[in-house]
């Protein structure tokens, strides 16, 4: 199975990509806030993505759908596991981007996911019931800039995996990352596992109390 490509790009379409890795051409599918990211590409630049691979019996021809970090493929996977939302549906409902998505499901804003491609009210409503309390971490991932490599431990073992996902995965800076998690403790003193700081981050974003 294709998890990540990275290659040059030979071609880019309204909806979709056709990637060159090692001499072999790959087209793949991106929801349109991945391919706002990529407008100021030109066939001959470098390009990575994280692959979701989509092939079963009834879909037999693979689908390759690409995201600039990890953690979008991740909620990627999440939201199709709402009734009746497939991933060709997915890559096409995906028009905001998924720090919006996941804040409009964790506020329950009905409203904004109605504007989503091809999600009316029920549906809309059907996302709410399934993913609300899921997507906190999601609402987290910083648009504005794109991912680095770097992680970070400091503290113990579940502050440590914390910081690796705000930078690795949610495209945070070290010290962002590392500020964030301290204004969550210092609020709430006896956080003890990833879910809990996670959650407790989220509220921090929300509330705009974000510093020490």
């Amino acid at each position: 199975m294709i998890a990540y490509l990275e290659g040059t790009l030979l071609k880019k379409e309204t909806d979709r990509i056709l990637l060159l890795v090692d001499h072999v051409g790959y087209e793949v599918l991106v929801p349109a806030f991945v391919m706002e990211t990529l407008n100021g590409k030109a066939t001959g630049d470098g390009i990575s993505l994280y692959i979701y691979y989509h092939q079963t019996d009834r879909q037999p021809k693979p689908v390759l759908i690409g995201f600039n970090l990890e953690a979008e493929r991740e909620f990627f996977q999440l939201f199709i596991s709402v009734e009746a939302i497939g991933p060709l549906k997915a890559v096409k409902a995906l028009n905001y981007s998924i720090s919006d998505i996941a804040r409009a499901i964790e506020s329950k804003d009905v409203g904004l996911l109605k504007r989503l491609n091809g999600i009316g009210e029920r549906m809309a409503n059907k996302v709410v019931a399934t993913l609300h309390g899921r997507t906190g971490k999601f609402s987290l991932i910083r648009d504005a800039d794109m991912p680095s490599a770097a992680s970070a431990a400091a503290g113990p073992d579940f502050i440590a995996k914390v910081i690796d996902v705000l930078v690795g995965q949610l495209g945070y800076r070290t010290t962002e990352a590392m500020e964030m998690v301290k204004a969550a403790m210092k609020r709430k003193p006896l956080i003890a596992d990833p879910e809990d700081l996670f959650d407790e981050i989220y509220r921090g974003q929300q509330s705009g109390t974000t510093g020490s």
